[in-house]
């Protein structure tokens, strides 16, 4: 997703030009909303386009080529400007996991819905979401490699690892669990576990080497895994 542009320094002076700050019923309230809208506009998009430029960052070059220098000249900011708004290189990092984290869990939601109303359906979609774009990508895989690699050594970026998953198992267990409303939870929360183990390994092959199976043979292996697990 790429940054929205901020607003020219021109138009943020606008604001309160020849210091009247008035519209034109004479009150300097609008004014002074407009100014603080702008603000945390000008904010939310400088940080997200730090969040942008690491995930790049990562990417390319991995964890251990991930410095503040590089990220602010792809982001097109100062360095300055990365320790205004986030503690160090470590808290950005973890801001774009979370991020990047985000955004995956809000396309596997978005194709759940889009199956409509069918249990097994929607359990389908969403654990095939991931070998069809924008989860089927090699940018975003060689993103994800290098936050794996930070999760040992790196326990902030632990914990929000554990918190994706779990959010991203928690889903399928409950999408499991209208399928098969009479399993087990425990039963439930292994399968929910087994599947999302399958669906990780069959991205991440076809993301490093599609010579293997195609995406759409990996949706097929999957349904028919699904199958196995909730018929047995």
């Amino acid at each position: 997703m790429p940054p929205q542009p901020c607003l020219s320094l021109a138009r943020r002076t606008s604001l309160t030009k020849d210091g009247a700050g008035q519209h034109e019923n004479g009150s300097c309230k609008g004014d002074k909303v407009g100014r603080a809208s702008f603000v945390r506009e000008s904010a939310d998009v400088r940080r997200q386009a730090l969040i942008d430029a690491t995930a790049r960052c990562l990417a390319e070059r991995g964890a251990g080529g991930a410095s503040v220098r590089v990220i602010c000249a792809m982001a097109g900011v100062s360095p300055g400007l990365l320790t205004h708004y986030y503690e160090g290189i470590e808290a950005l990092i973890l801001a774009t996991y979370r991020d990047v984290g985000r955004r995956v869990g809000e396309a596997m939601d978005a194709a759940a819905e889009s199956a409509g109303d069918d249990p097994r359906a929607r359990l389908d979609a969403y654990a095939t979401a991931s070998f069809r774009p924008p989860v089927l990508d090699p940018d975003l895989l060689a993103t994800w490699v290098a936050f794996w690699s930070l999760v040992k050594s790196t326990p902030p970026i632990a914990e929000a690892h554990a918190e994706i998953y779990a959010a991203y198992r928690d889903a399928m267990e409950r999408l499991i669990a209208v399928c098969r409303p009479n399993m087990e939870p425990c039963k439930v929360r292994l399968n929910a576990v087994a599947i999302t183990a399958l669906v990780d390994g069959f991205w991440l092959e076809l993301c490093l080497d599609t010579s293997s199976f195609t995406a759409e043979e990996a949706c097929d292996m999957t349904r028919k895994w699904i199958s196995d697990l909730l018929d047995s």
